[in-house]
C-alpha cells in the first residue's frame, strides 16, 4: 500500500467519523415531549412496613434532540408510600435529568407501606410526575398493603389459636411445644419467610373449611417476571415436621404449597394416629411433599402433587390413602424420584414393617408411579386405584 493510498483511507476515516457524531445534537429541545413504556405501575399485595421489590418502567426520548426532565418527583399525596430511582438517584424528587436524542432511561420505583390498622388490604394510590418543557406528565402507581401477626422464633406453650382476621407472618422456626395445641381457625393464613419452619412437637388441629379453607405458603406475594408469580415457586420455604411425640394432629381442608421439604412426619411408634388429611392440598416441593417414618398417616380425599423427588414416600408405619390423588408434573428439575415411595422398613430393622393400604386413588405424572421392589413380610394393598 503506498503512503499517498494511507492518507487517503485516513481522511476518509476521518471524516466518517464526524459524519457520526455530527448526528448527535447536544442541543436540548424546547417542544418534544416524553413517551413511557406503562402509563400504570401495579404493584401486588404487599407487606405493610415493609419494602416492596423493585419495579421499574422505562422513558423515551422520540426525539433528535436531548431533553432535560426538569423534575421528576412523587406526587404530595402519595409521598412516604413510593420512592424512586433515576439516573442512580434516589428519593421522591429529583431534578434535571437529560435523555438524548433516541434514547430511553430507567425509571425504578418501589413501595412501603405503613401498617394500616386494617384486618383488610388497604389500596395506596399514587403518581410520579415528569415535569419537562414546562408539560407535566404522569404515571400512576398503586399498590395494596395487607397488615399482619408477625411471627420470629415464637414458641407456642399452651393451647393457642390462629383466627382469620389478618395473615400470620413467621420468621424462622415457630414451634408448638409439647403439651401444647395450636388451633387454626378456617380461613387462616401463614405467611412463611425463606427458610421458615413449623415444627410440631405438641399437637396441631388445622380445621378449615369447604368455604374458608387454610392455607400455607411462602410470604413472596409479588411475582417473578411478568405474570409469574412465586406462588408457583417450591422452595418458597422450609415446611411442617410433626417431631417424635406428636400425635393426633389434623389438617383438615389446607392448602399447603411452595415449601422445600413439604410435611413431614417422624414419630417414635406407628401404635398411634400422628397425622390425618382430609380434603386438603400439599403441593409443590423441592423434595418430597410427604414424608413419613414409622408413622401411622391416614388421608382422605386428598391431593399430593408435583415434588422434585418422591410425591410421598413412607418407610414402615402405616399408611392408608383413600379417594386421594398423586400426582408429579414437577416443573423446575429432574423428577428423581416415585409418585409414592413404599419402605418395608429401616436398612437396622429399628422400625416396624409397613402396612399400607391404597384406596380409590390416582398416581398419575412424568415420573413412575410406585417404588420397584419386593414387599415379601409387608402388609401392603393398592386396589382400584388407576396408575397411568
Amino acid at each position: 500500500m503506498t503512503r499517498n493510498l494511507q492518507y487517503i483511507i485516513i481522511a476518509v476515516l476521518a471524516a466518517l467519523s464526524l459524519a457520526s457524531t455530527g448526528c448527535i445534537s447536544d442541543d436540548f429541545s424546547t417542544t418534544d415531549l416524553l413517551e413511557f413504556s406503562t402509563d400504570t405501575l401495579a404493584f401486588d399485595t404487599v407487606i405493610t412496613a415493609q419494602s416492596t421489590p423493585t419495579k421499574q418502567f422505562m422513558v423515551y426520548n422520540r426525539g433528535k434532540k436531548s431533553i432535560n426532565i426538569e423534575s421528576v418527583k412523587v406526587a404530595s399525596e402519595s409521598k412516604g408510600n413510593f420512592y424512586i430511582n433515576v439516573d442512580g438517584v434516589k428519593g421522591t424528587e429529583i431534578h434535571n435529568i437529560e435523555v438524548r436524542g433516541g434514547d430511553s432511561a430507567y425509571v425504578f420505583v418501589e413501595s412501603k407501606i405503613d401498617v394500616t390498622g386494617s384486618n383488610e388490604p388497604v389500596k395506596a394510590d399514587g403518581r410520579i410526575d415528569f415535569v419537562t418543557n414546562g408539560v407535566t406528565q404522569s404515571v400512576v402507581v398503586t399498590a395494596w398493603g395487607q397488615d399482619v401477626h408477625e411471627l420470629r422464633s415464637d414458641t407456642i406453650e399452651g393451647d393457642t389459636h390462629f383466627t382469620a382476621d389478618k395473615p400470620y407472618l413467621i420468621y424462622d422456626t415457630l414451634v408448638v411445644n409439647k403439651g401444647a395445641t395450636l388451633h387454626i381457625d378456617p380461613g387462616a393464613t401463614l405467611l412463611f419467610h425463606d427458610k421458615a419452619a413449623m415444627k410440631v412437637e405438641g399437637k396441631l388441629l388445622a380445621m378449615g373449611s369447604q368455604e374458608k379453607p387454610i392455607t400455607m405458603r411462602g410470604d413472596r406475594l409479588d411475582h417473578v417476571v411478568g405474570q409469574i408469580s412465586f406462588d408457583i415457586m417450591s422452595g418458597q420455604w422450609d415446611g411442617v415436621i410433626f417431631g417424635s411425640e406428636s400425635y393426633g394432629n389434623e389438617m383438615q381442608y389446607v392448602e399447603m404449597r411452595g415449601s422445600t421439604i413439604g410435611v413431614v412426619v417422624l414419630p417414635q411408634s406407628a401404635d398411634q394416629m400422628a397425622l390425618h388429611l382430609f380434603n386438603s392440598v400439599l403441593h409443590n416441593s423441592a423434595t418430597n411433599v410427604l414424608t413419613a417414618r414409622n408413622a401411622w398417616v391416614e388421608a382422605e380425599g386428598t391431593e399430593l402433587s408435583d415434588a422434585a423427588y418422591n410425591v410421598a414416600s413412607f418407610v414402615g408405619g402405616k399408611v392408608r390413602l383413600s379417594q386421594c390423588t398423586l400426582a408429579n408434573f414437577y416443573l423446575f428439575d429432574a423428577i428423581q424420584g416415585s409418585i409414592l415411595d413404599m419402605a418395608l422398613t429401616n436398612v437396622e430393622q429399628t422400625i416396624s414393617m409397613l402396612d399400607a393400604r391404597v384406596d380409590n386413588c390416582i398416581l398419575y405424572g412424568n415420573a413412575k408411579e410406585l417404588t420397584v421392589g419386593s414387599y415379601a413380610g409387608a402388609n401392603v394393598l393398592i386396589r382400584n386405584t388407576l396408575f397411568k
